[in-house]
C-alpha cells in the first residue's frame, strides 16, 4: 500500500514537472499530449462519434496549449482541466449539429469474431438493447459513463471536471450501473 502511494506521488510529480517545463518551453507539450491524448480521444469518441474525435481532440490539446501558460493546478488533476475543455467542446458541437446520442455510440463488439452466425445475431441483439438502454438515461448519465469507462478517469478526477463531490460521483456512478444492470436483467 506505501509503495503504491509513493509511486502515484511520484507520478503526480512528475506531471506536475511535465507542466512547469512545457510552460517553460511549449515544445515539451509533447509529453503530457502522449500521456493524455487517449483518454481524451476516447471519451471524446463517445461523445462525438469516431468522424469528429479526432478533429476534437486535436482542439483540446491545441486549446490547452495555448492556454498552458495561465494554467494553475488548484489541487485539481491536469486530466480533469483536459476533461472540462474536451467537455466542453462536445457540448459546443452538440449545440451546432443534429446528431443524437444514440446514432454516437460506436460498436463495442466486433461480431465478425464469434463463431457463429447465430452466436452474432444475439451478440447484435445484446448491443441493440444496451444502446437503447444508454439513450434512454440523460445527457448527464451517459456523460458520466463515458468519463468513467471511455476516458478512464477516476472518480476523484470526474468529481473534479464536474465541479461535484468524490462521494457524489461514486454514488451517482453506482446508481446509474446498478439502474442499468437491472433493466438489462429485466429483458
Amino acid at each position: 500500500m506505501l509503495l503504491r502511494l509513493a509511486a502515484k506521488s511520484g507520478e503526480e510529480h512528475n506531471e506536475a514537472d511535465l507542466i512547469r517545463s512545457a510552460q517553460e518551453h511549449p515544445e515539451a507539450f509533447g509529453a503530457l499530449y502522449e500521456r493524455h491524448v487517449d483518454s481524451v480521444y476516447r471519451y471524446l469518441q463517445l461523445r462525438v462519434g469516431s468522424a469528429e474525435a479526432a478533429d476534437l481532440t486535436q482542439q483540446v490539446f491545441l486549446k490547452a496549449l495555448r492556454s498552458l501558460p495561465q494554467y494553475r493546478t488548484r489541487g485539481l488533476p491536469f486530466l480533469a482541466w483536459l476533461f472540462r475543455i474536451a467537455r466542453n467542446l462536445a457540448t459546443d458541437y452538440h449545440r451546432s449539429s443534429m446528431h443524437s446520442p444514440g446514432e454516437l455510440l460506436p460498436d463495442i463488439v466486433d461480431v465478425t469474431r464469434l463463431a457463429s452466425p447465430e452466436e452474432a445475431a444475439l451478440q447484435m441483439e445484446r448491443l441493440r438493447y444496451l444502446r437503447s438502454l444508454l439513450c434512454d438515461l440523460g445527457a448527464d448519465k451517459r456523460e458520466l459513463l463515458a468519463m468513467r469507462f471511455a476516458g478512464g478517469l477516476t472518480s476523484r478526477e470526474i468529481a473534479a471536471v464536474m465541479g461535484k463531490s468524490e462521494a457524489a460521483i461514486k454514488k451517482q456512478l453506482a446508481r446509474i450501473i446498478h439502474s442499468l444492470k437491472e433493466r438489462y436483467r429485466e429483458s
